[in-house]
């Protein structure tokens, strides 16, 4: 299989340094094809500004929207969007690997979401209607691609629990797992979190990389995170809340995960 590893660690000698190359060596021992997208290595540019909009006409407001629709449907992007798109289109699964920071994703991690999924590349696609809006959370351009967060913390697997707290570790990981991910169409796998990481040691670094391994070779096999499909029936459209029928008396993040 194909599969793309975007990375985003400042220091090839930490902890996520290790784990990206114990899974680009565990990969390809298995028979994969493994690009990888190590985010600092390349120097990656975060900022969705008007360079990234070639014959953009200065004396309108800029819109990133509506200038990323423009260049990407002109064929004007610029080429390092160019080739991650490229990379996205070529892989069977894409892991984005990256330490936790402030509850969120490395800022240049996040720079490469905005410029990359460009309006008609990973959203505004798809036919808008009374019964159907959007090809968009379960389907759109990535479906049929698998995704799986890997990720790294210096908090104990308590602090990330329903009760921790810092909340539970999916409700953090909501916004990318169901908005970055599913909503452009990936099938999105529970992560694989690390924790305590500033108390690693050889042996449980060993112990981390063959669960690891686990989860890499099963990547194509295990369950996925059951997210309920925008057009699948449970939700009302337009309005795009959930059906009184469907999880009733309830308004946390889970309700948008089916029991089925």
């Amino acid at each position: 299989m194909k599969l793309l590893l975007v990375y985003a660690h400042p220091e090839p000698r930490s902890l996520n340094g290790s784990l990206k190359d114990f899974a680009i060596a565990h990969l390809k021992a298995g028979g994969h094809e493994v690009v990888v997208s190590d985010l600092y290595a390349m120097g990656w540019k975060a900022p969705l500004d008007t360079d990234d909009a070639p014959g953009y006409d200065n004396q309108t407001p800029f819109n990133p929207a509506l200038e990323s629709q423009r260049v990407f449907a002109a064929g004007t992007q610029p080429l390092d969007i160019e080739r991650e798109q490229a990379k996205l289109r070529w892989a069977d699964a894409v892991i984005f690997q990256f330490p936790l920071w402030w509850f969120s994703m490395p800022a240049i991690l996040k720079g490469w979401i905005e410029r990359v999924y460009a309006y008609g590349f990973a959203y505004g696609v798809g036919e808008h209607s009374e019964s159907h809006w959007g090809d968009r959370y379960g389907e759109g351009s990535m479906m049929g691609k698998r995704a799986m967060l890997v990720v790294t913390m210096g908090g104990w697997e308590p602090h990330y629990s329903d009760r921790g707290v810092n909340g539970a570790l999916n409700d953090l990981l909501f916004p990318i797992q169901h908005g970055v991910l599913f909503y452009p169409g990936f099938t999105v796998m529970p992560p694989f979190p690390i924790y305590k990481t500033g108390k690693m040691d050889a042996t449980r670094f060993e112990q981390v990389c063959e669960a690891y391994a686990v989860r890499l070779d099963n990547l194509f096999d295990d369950e996925p995170l059951r997210f309920r499909r925008q057009n699948g029936g449970d939700y009302e459209i337009p309005a795009l809340t959930l059906k009184p029928h469907v999880a009733p008396g309830r308004n946390d993040l889970g309700i948008h995960m089916s029991d089925d």
